[in-house]
């Protein structure tokens, strides 16, 4: 009777130490990549990141130097590059140091911080774009209402869009849904791989309100912006518009070109969220559950390339940081009459 009795429990033991270490391996994340993956991708992260952390340092220096820049456009900017710096400094410092270690070493509590702020700042910097775009709308297509919005109007899409990037990011804390390591042990994000009705659910909240919804505004705003400067262009009629319009034209191509490499960098992490949902995640490829999120996270060293390139103004501000000129040897302005989104922030 002692040995059947022993013998039971002896294996039921075991039994829960091998389910134990299971369960353990996967909440930390086991790694599906070799150490010379891990270390290739915390090279690229510490490249990427520092040059991110600078460049984004360097805007905000800009428009601390140069207050003529601080318009309520510019706002958008600002707060965009907050967003890049909060990647940067905080997402990718973390991945990388998990990266060289082989698996996430920030434990529980570290996934679930690293994992919102992520999803925080990747919200905040697509619903600031949709704010650039309604304000390239108003401004262009419809003055009448663009001359009626005021520093207060601006703050207040602004605060919007950062509410917003709070709720999504704190539902699966709050068990909506749940933060994870991925398939690469070495990062954590919405935990994909168990494609239950609450990370469906969320999955397609996220996805509807924060990609299709913002796509669909700015598809909108944008296609009535380019069919109105056409149409003020055949008609030869510009010098009939108090504003100017060569500006407004630089800012325009700079967002449209910000908004295409956002959704360039998160078309492939909204594809493996899909692909979740309603595929086996187990069939997800390990290469592009890593690229995805860096795809996502690579918006935020290339945001100040596209402003230093598609805006003359911010060109000229950037280049004279670099040569250390003083605020008396440049121009930034010129003498045309501004709309209010190019007016400094005084109100």
């Amino acid at each position: 009777m002692e040995n059947f009795s022993r013998i039971p429990i002896t294996k039921v033991l075991d039994n829960e130490t091998s389910n134990l270490s299971q369960a353990v391996d996967t909440s930390e994340g086991h790694s599906v990549f070799s150490q010379t993956e891990h270390n290739i991708v915390a090279a690229y992260l510490i490249t990427a990141g520092v040059i991110s952390l600078l460049s984004n340092i360097v805007v905000l220096a800009m428009f601390v130097k140069f207050k003529e820049l601080r318009t309520a456009t510019n706002a958008i900017i600002i707060n965009l590059a907050f967003t890049d710096i909060g990647v940067s400094g905080i997402g990718y410092p973390m991945s990388a140091a998990s990266d060289i270690h082989g698996s996430w070493k920030f434990g529980y509590n570290g996934c679930q911080i690293y994992a919102a702020l992520n999803i925080f700042f990747g919200m905040a910097s697509i619903g600031l774009l949709t704010v650039v775009a309604i304000d390239r709308y108003f401004t262009i297509c419809r003055p009448d209402i663009g001359q009626q919005m005021t520093s207060h109007t601006y703050a207040s899409l602004i605060g919007a869009a950062w509410i917003n990037a709070i709720f999504w990011s704190t539902m699966p804390i709050l068990g909506w849904a749940s933060y994870a390591p991925d398939p690469t042990g070495a990062t954590c994000t919405v935990n994909w791989r168990n494609n239950d009705s609450s990370f469906v659910s969320y999955t397609m909240s996220v996805i509807a309100v924060n990609f299709v919804i913002p796509l669909l505004v700015m598809f909108y705003c944008y296609y009535n912006v380019s069919h109105t400067m056409k149409r003020y262009t055949s008609s030869n009629c510009l010098e009939n518009i108090n504003m100017d319009w060569s500006d407004q034209l630089a800012v325009t191509k700079m967002s449209i070109v910000m908004i295409v490499m956002f959704l360039v960098a998160w078309s492939p992490y909204s594809i493996v969220c899909l692909w979740a949902s309603f595929g086996d995640p187990q069939r997800i490829p390990a290469p592009m559950a890593i690229i995805a999120p860096l795809f996502a996270k690579s918006s935020t060293f290339y945001n100040p390339c596209i402003y230093v390139i598609a805006n003359k103004k911010f060109r000229r501000a950037i280049m004279a940081m670099i040569r250390c000129q003083t605020r008396q040897e440049i121009t930034i302005n010129n003498l045309m009459p501004m709309t209010i989104s190019q007016l400094p922030l005084t109100q």
